[in-house]
């Protein structure tokens, strides 16, 4: 497409004299008598390359179309001549913008040169921005394309995620379903206690997998429905150890490790497998332990029946300070009650793992 270069003059003769000595020298030129009518040109079409406009003019002069152009058309290069031969004013136009700066009466070949100059600014300014725009739209393309992966990404440790807690509800039935629903308790205490997204997925997926290392366990042991020996005992609690080597080794799951580690510790000091004490144990443990002692009371089990939440919550209150962390048990009293039954109630209707971790996520 032709470059458009718009000759703006108040005198007649001047526009017709540089609007011809442009043409001959095979370049397009249009012309405006005046600041208003160039600017009514440039907002209206056809669009213009380079503006070239006398400086004194009545109205609006040369200087003031100049800020006009380069606050509008900041891409449109602006050449300024006059027949004052004032350095203020030069020194003002290059101040204000001006690409170039001519005096009257100047020689063809210096108006054609700079002509030419300035066209070949304007036609890089295009590219330039041409490019910005494809970067941009490359980026942002790209950008779109990575979040959709990442998306298909988080799906699929989802998938994992559930086929591991499955597993081990095969192996056993009596807590069936605990997972889900201590992983639902820990998001919604984990939130209450200010918890940031990210962290909030990885407590999550921690959660979920508390007792993975259960699948290491001898089902003689695992499936006793007595009270185990001290060595059997022994034997169960190792499952804190096992679980930890098993989920560490999967890069996604790293952090969420150190929860699956240190679910059984109490914030006295008396839990195992490490003995850790108050802060030493992670956050979204002492989290965890919240939930997972709210869902082992309130479960029924062969051996006895659940417990109201309300007694639950009430033994939770009473181990503040020993087994339970008391600043992240003051959040859990500040949730209401009936939140947990509801929780339950929504994770027992076959609530997925990957639907909890969405929550987690949200």
């Amino acid at each position: 497409m032709q470059q458009r270069i718009l000759v703006v003059d108040d005198e007649s003769v001047v526009r017709q004299v540089v609007v011809a000595s442009l043409e001959r020298a095979g370049l397009f030129a249009t012309a405006a008598a005046g600041a208003e009518e160039a600017l009514a040109m440039l907002q209206h079409g056809p669009a213009c390359d380079v503006v070239m406009s006398d400086i004194m003019m009545p109205g609006t002069d040369g200087l003031a179309l100049l800020d006009q152009v380069a606050r509008d058309f900041p891409e449109t290069p602006v050449v300024l001549f006059t027949a004052l031969h004032d350095l203020h004013i030069a020194t003002d136009a290059f101040r204000r913008g001006a690409f170039d700066y001519l005096l009257k009466p100047f020689q063809r070949k210096d108006l054609i040169a700079t002509a030419e100059r300035a066209l070949e600014h304007a036609r890089r300014q295009r590219q330039s921005l041409l490019y910005r725009q494809n970067l941009e739209d490359a980026v942002a393309e790209r950008t779109q394309r990575l979040r959709t992966a990442m998306v298909d990404l988080e799906r699929s440790y989802d998938v994992t995620l559930e086929a591991m807690g499955d597993a081990l509800d095969l192996r056993d039935e009596e807590t069936e379903g605990h997972s889900k629903r201590v992983t639902a308790y820990t998001i919604a205490l984990a939130r209450a206690a200010g918890v940031g997204a990210d962290a909030l997925k990885v407590i999550a997926r921690g959660a979920f997998l508390h007792d993975i290392g259960k699948i290491a366990t001898p089902d003689a042991i695992l499936l006793k429905p007595g009270r185990l020996t001290d060595e059997e005992m022994a034997v169960m609690r190792e499952h804190c150890e096992r679980g930890y080597q098993i989920v560490r080794k999967i890069p996604f799951l790293a952090e969420a490790a150190e929860i699956v580690y240190s679910h059984q510790e109490k914030y006295d000091g008396t839990g195992y497998p490490r003995g850790l004490r108050g802060a030493e144990i992670p956050l979204g443990a002492r989290i965890f332990a919240i939930a997972d002692t709210l869902d082992a009371m309130t479960s029924d089990r062969p051996y006895r029946k659940g417990s109201s939440f309300a007694d639950a919550i009430r033994e939770i209150d009473r181990c503040s300070g020993k087994q339970f962390d008391p600043v992240v048990v003051e959040a859990f009293l500040a949730l209401p009650r009936e939140l947990w039954s509801s929780l339950r109630s929504e994770v027992d209707k076959n609530c997925h793992c990957g639907e909890l971790l969405q929550k987690a996520a949200a």
